[in-house]
């Protein structure tokens, strides 16, 4: 379960240009759901998003991942085992084949190894449909082809919770579709707490549970 208490987050830009980025939020995700937190551009999104991620521990208030204190993991543990995000600019690295770019997290974390590192990584590539593009390259990729090596690379590891960055933001309407209904399968079928980070309430009309955010503040929550 994911619950946060009271956050708050300033960003200090001068002595007299200080940014209330949240402003006392609070919320809970129950474990196994698919979430999302919505808001137009300055709601304080990305800075949640940043929070969860294990990427800023400079805040103010209480988060807690499993009933324990987000800064009392182990920070690299954390985003290895617990998080995986993924990225709007997904972040994959050019000169790796979709099979390798998929495997970073398991080389710096070194989670599985040998036959069942294997099953893993055939298993993620046809549920992300990429069995048959495993050699290439980024650049020999369609836009949707891209951002399904991201999720797969976040899958990987199979972690508790996975946070996605406006997941359709540079996607047709199509593809996006399809991209939302793979996160939806991952939910359910790896029991995978899902939160989805956008603006686009069209996006999420078929998740139940809903944090509105505006200026920073929560402005209400669908459940």
């Amino acid at each position: 379960m994911i619950k946060i208490h009271n956050l708050s987050k300033t960003y200090f830009l001068g002595k007299e240009n200080n940014v209330h980025a949240l402003v006392d939020v609070s919320f809970e995700i129950d474990t196994g759901k698919m979430a999302a937190i919505v808001g137009p551009s300055g709601s304080g999104k990305s800075t949640i998003l940043n929070i969860l991620g294990g990427l800023d521990r400079r805040y103010q208030g209480l988060v807690l991942i499993e009933d324990k204190d987000i800064k009392k993991y182990d920070a690299n543990e954390y985003r290895r085992k617990y998080v995986q995000t993924i990225f709007q600019q997904f972040y994959l690295v050019p000169s790796l084949s979709v099979y390798e770019n998929m495997l970073l997290p398991i080389k710096f974390g070194g989670q599985l190894k040998g036959k069942k590192l294997e099953e893993r990584a055939n298993f993620i590539l046809e549920k992300v449909g990429l069995a048959d593009r495993k050699n290439h390259k980024p650049n020999e990729l369609s836009g949707g082809q891209t951002q399904r090596v991201a999720i797969a690379r976040a899958l990987i590891t199979k972690p508790k919770i996975i946070l996605a960055d406006e997941p359709t933001g540079n996607l047709d309407s199509k593809t996006g579709e399809a991209i939302m209904d793979l996160l939806s399968q991952i939910n359910k079928e790896e029991n995978t707490t899902v939160v989805i980070i956008t603006h686009d309430t069209n996006l999420i009309e078929n998740i139940s549970t809903r944090i509105h955010l505006k200026d920073g503040k929560v402005e209400k929550i669908d459940k």
